[in-house]
C-alpha cells in the first residue's frame, strides 16, 4: 500500500498496520493508557507481541480542555521511554505524538522515525522545516481550535470538503518544505461533533484519494462512549466496530490503544477482501 522511509529504516505496508498508543502522561483521557518507568518497556514488548508495526509515544495529553507542558517537561518524558523501547526492542519503529517542534527533534535524536502532529504544523511554525531536515515521515491531523478550545461549539458548512481542503494545501505546504513521507489524520474527537465523526469515518476514502496512507484514530474516545452511554473504559467493543468501518472504507493504519483486537479485525478484513 506504502512505503515510508523512518529514519533511514524503510517499512513496506502491503496491508493496514496497527500503531500502538504510549501515554507518558499523568492525565491522558483513558487512564490505562497512561505509563511510566519500567511500565513503558512492558507495554511495548506486549504491544509487539500482539502485532504492533509501530509505537506511538506522546508526552503530553491533547484531550479537549488539556493545557501545554513545556518543551523540557515533555522531551524529559518521551525521550527516556523511546530510548529504553529502542535498548529492549532495536528496530521498533517508533511515532512521536507531539505538535512541539524541539520535542520532535529530541525525539527523532532517540530513535522516533515518524512525527505525528496533531496541527499539522499550526501550532509550531517551525515543525515543517523541522521535519524535512529531519527526513522522517510526518503525520498531518486535522483539527478545528487547539486542544484547550477545540471541542467548544465545533462547526462545519461541510466537514469532509473543510477537512480535505485542509489536507490539500498542507500536503503543498510538507512538499514546499521538503518532507517526502506525508499520512494523514481526519482527527475525529478533534473540534468534531459525533455528527462530524461519523461522517469523516463514512467518507474515508475521499482522503485516501489524495494518495497519502490514512491513519484512524478512533479508539476509546467519546464517540464511541458518549454515543453508547458508556465509559473510555468500557469502549472496547465500540472501538473494534469503528476501526471496521475505517478499514472498509480505506484506512491504513488503525491508532489504538489495544493492539491485539486491533490486529485481529485486520486480519478479518483482509480474509473478507479475498
Amino acid at each position: 500500500m506504502f512505503t515510508l522511509n523512518c529514519s533511514g529504516r524503510i517499512l513496506v505496508v502491503e496491508k493496514p498496520v496497527v500503531m500502538g498508543i504510549i501515554n507518558v502522561t499523568p492525565d491522558s483521557f483513558y487512564s490505562d493508557s497512561r505509563m511510566a518507568g519500567d511500565a513503558v518497556v512492558m507495554q511495548a514488548e506486549c504491544m509487539l507481541q500482539q502485532g504492533a508495526t509501530i509505537l506511538d509515544i506522546g508526552g503530553q495529553s491533547t484531550r479537549p480542555g488539556s493545557e501545554r507542558v513545556s518543551v523540557q517537561e515533555e522531551t524529559d518524558r518521551v525521550v527516556p521511554a523511546i530510548e529504553n523501547i529502542l535498548r529492549s526492542f532495536p528496530g521498533t519503529v517508533i511515532s512521536i505524538d507531539t505538535y512541539q517542534s524541539a520535542v520532535a527533534v529530541a525525539a527523532v535524536r532517540a530513535g522516533a522515525g515518524i512525527v505525528n502532529d496533531i496541527s499539522s504544523g499550526d501550532m509550531d511554525q517551525q515543525m515543517l522545516p523541522t521535519v524535512a531536515g529531519l527526513r522522517v515521515p510526518y503525520i498531518c491531523m486535522h483539527m478545528q481550535g487547539n486542544p484547550n478550545t477545540m471541542q467548544q461549539q465545533p462547526a462545519y458548512e461541510d466537514v469532509t470538503r473543510e477537512v480535505l481542503d485542509y489536507f490539500i494545501r498542507k500536503m503543498e505546504d510538507c512538499r514546499k518544505a521538503g518532507i517526502h513521507d506525508v499520512i494523514l489524520d481526519p482527527g475525529i474527537g478533534f473540534g468534531k461533533t459525533t455528527a462530524h465523526n461519523f461522517e469523516l469515518i463514512r467518507n474515508l476514502d475521499v482522503f485516501s484519494k489524495l494518495g497519502k496512507p490514512v491513519l484512524l484514530g478512533v479508539s476509546r474516545k467519546s464517540v464511541i462512549w458518549r454515543s453508547l452511554d458508556i465509559t473510555p473504559e468500557e469502549a472496547l467493543n465500540g472501538t473494534t466496530v469503528l476501526n471496521t468501518m475505517g478499514l472498509m472504507n480505506g484506512a491504513a493504519i488503525l491508532r489504538v490503544h489495544d493492539v491485539k483486537e486491533a490486529v485481529e479485525a485486520v486480519k478479518l478484513f483482509e480474509l473478507y477482501q479475498g
